[in-house]
């Protein structure tokens, strides 16, 4: 009983620490569509050019950057540099986003020169809010949106982004851009410290012995076990136990932290109204509902759809009230008309 109780536990934990999704961005089977940006780095540095054009339906990676921060600066290295190392076969395009043209492309350009970036680095002309069919949301301080033929194949909406997000990422990069064998991110990291001299680098992509920890390791994978075994729950409790005991000794032997600047304190977040649905098909009839490529027709052909399925059933109507609370929260999302007819709708189940 003692161990099936830390094994679920563990679980529990997990769960506990799962992020409420939200959107930003098309989603898969969605089509990119054009927009422009303004080159930061470069021979063309200062001319405007259309993205998705340029890139001629080839395999893409668009990274919106809503914000900078010290924790995105791992992840953003590691898809830069897999980027240049498949430029022949992916497109990457890092996009920062800014109210003030003059401003962002002064801090493009400052980000740019600091972390050595490889790919096209460009800033938004549509302002902090990005290209308006995107749907970009500024509570992610980083979207990753993978296409190739104009189509998403995949989606990353990273509210914290950092190293933790890099396996997905690059899973998706190497698919779309035909990747058999896909580098690890030790292999990523020692690329770049090859090009930039110093010594090998972490997880992270900083030097070690900078008062930084060791590799990232892969957390314990609990799935291996079959929890309806005693022999199954025993194993699971050893990885755990051996788990905490690595996280100890990396501590104990991690250098000591270099003094530096105390970070200025962030404002804290405000809570997002409503929540995602937990009913699959209504989660899906919200994504349609919000996709910017609706036209008037397709937006009333969702909520026809949605009055259909939810019914007279309380749970779902709930459902229903707390996702269109959401999206509707969320000023870039979907058409003029289906925020419009949203608020409605939303209207009409309250009562």
């Amino acid at each position: 009983m003692i161990l099936r109780s830390l094994a679920v536990s563990a679980f529990l934990l997990g769960s506990a620490l799962a992020a409420d999704p939200i959107f930003s961005g098309q989603q898969p089977g969605e089509k990119t569509t054009p927009f422009k940006i303004v080159e930061i780095l470069g021979a063309n540095a200062g001319k405007e050019r259309e993205v998705i054009a340029d890139n001629g339906g080839g395999a893409t990676a668009l990274v919106f950057m809503h914000g900078i921060e010290r924790s995105m600066m791992p992840l953003l290295r590691v898809v830069d540099e897999y980027g240049a190392l498949r430029k022949d076969s992916l497109k990457t395009e890092i996009i920062f986003l800014n109210a003030d043209r003059l401003e962002g492309e002064q801090r493009a350009k400052n980000a740019s020169g600091s972390l050595k970036l490889q790919s096209r680095v460009g800033l938004s002309l549509d302002g902090a809010e990005g290209p308006g069919n995107y749907g970009l949301n500024k509570e992610c301080l980083m979207t990753i949106i993978v296409a190739k033929d104009n189509t998403v194949t995949a989606n990353f909406a990273l509210a914290q982004p950092g190293i933790a997000d890099a396996p997905k990422v690059l899973e998706a990069l190497a698919k779309v851009s035909g990747d058999a064998n896909p580098p690890t991110l030790e292999q990523l990291n020692e690329r770049q410290m090859a090009r930039n001299g110093g010594g090998p680098r972490d997880g992270g992509g900083m030097r070690r012995g900078e008062g930084m920890a060791p590799p990232a390791r892969p957390p314990v994978d609990l799935n291996q076990f079959d929890l309806n075994t005693e022999e199954g729950l025993r194993g699971a409790v050893k990885a755990l136990i051996g788990e905490v005991q690595s996280l100890r000794t990396e501590l104990a032997t991690r250098p000591p932290q270099r003094p530096g600047p105390r970070p200025e304190p962030q404002p804290a977040r405000a809570p997002i109204p409503g929540a995602v649905p937990s009913d699959p098909k209504l989660e899906g009839l919200v994504r349609r509902f919000i996709r910017p490529t609706n036209d008037d027709a397709a937006v009333d052909a969702v909520l026809a759809e949605v009055r259909d399925y939810i019914k007279d059933n309380a749970d779902l109507k709930q459902q229903a009230i707390d996702g269109w609370t959401r999206v509707l929260h969320f000023e870039n999302y979907g058409t003029e008309y289906a925020r419009k007819t949203g608020k409605a709708f939303l209207e009409e189940l309250k009562k």
